[in-house]
């Protein structure tokens, strides 16, 4: 297994666990943590061996955010020629396996988008979200306009984006951000147990669920039927389809073999 300076990794079974670990910088956000994040994904996502993957961070902060002080110094060419944002950031969306992020603490601003860029955010009694980067005379970078707009609406987002007001763990689960709440020391063990449950379905099925899901974010309603329509059928050219309708009338446990 790699090693990493910023984040930690483990593996319970068929999920594994991503730890973001700068406790000194509640998790700040800064290139290479970035990179080693991507690396840690794009590892766990092509190892047959795992079926889920957790992203967590301390039960202070998930991450509270950009690292502001790597930031601050640089200028427009630079972070376009660089492709800032781009280039680092978006591994998890990129992740076919199912990524559940384990929130506890602050998730601020891009902390807040990397949660939001994963398929399922577990909350802690204690999350808190936000995208303060209005009190830093700029805006979300990294989808919270967009994403955070889709998840709850557009006026609750407008405030929360123009004022930089945090929502706490109760508001986002009413609001839809998140899935569920948990005791806040046991919002990883929760997320894991999550993992375990996909884990034992059929990978195939998994994989379909999910980017047909994600497809409904990216099209019209009528495309998105259409796309689930035909993933849909092709699933019944799957082993694990017949697997599942015989042992569903046998009334007995599938043994889905991801195939």
């Amino acid at each position: 297994m790699a090693e990493y300076g910023m984040i930690l990794t483990e593996t319970q079974g068929k999920v594994a666990v991503i730890r973001l670990n700068r406790p000194a910088a509640l998790n700040a956000l800064c290139d290479q943590l970035m990179d080693e994040l991507g690396q840690a994904l794009r590892g766990f996502d092509a190892d047959p061996g795992i079926a889920a993957i957790v992203l967590t961070g301390s039960e202070k902060a998930f991450a509270a955010g950009a690292d502001i002080k790597e930031m601050q110094a640089r200028s427009y060419p630079a972070v376009y020629l660089d492709d800032f944002i781009g280039k680092r950031w978006e591994a998890v969306t990129h992740v076919q396996k199912p990524v559940i992020a384990a929130v506890a603490g602050y998730a601020l601003g891009g902390g807040c988008e990397l949660a939001m860029m994963c398929d399922i955010i577990i909350a802690g009694e204690n999350a808190r979200f936000g995208q303060p980067e209005i009190n830093l005379g700029i805006i979300p970078g990294a989808g919270g306009t967009q994403r955070l707009t889709r998840a709850i609406g557009k006026s609750k987002a407008m405030e929360m984006i123009l004022t930089g007001r945090m929502m706490d763990a109760e508001e986002a689960e009413r609001a839809n951000l998140v899935a569920r709440i948990v005791p806040t020391e046991q919002v990883v063990a929760e997320a894991v147990k999550l993992g375990e449950r996909i884990a034992a379905l059929s990978g195939p099925a998994v994989a379909v669920a999910k980017e047909a899901v994600n497809r409904a974010f990216e099209s019209t309603l009528s495309e998105g039927v259409r796309f689930e329509r035909r993933v849909f059928q092709a699933l019944f050219a799957t082993e694990d389809q017949k697997e599942g309708m015989a042992a569903f009338a046998a009334k007995r446990k599938p043994a889905f073999r991801n195939r």
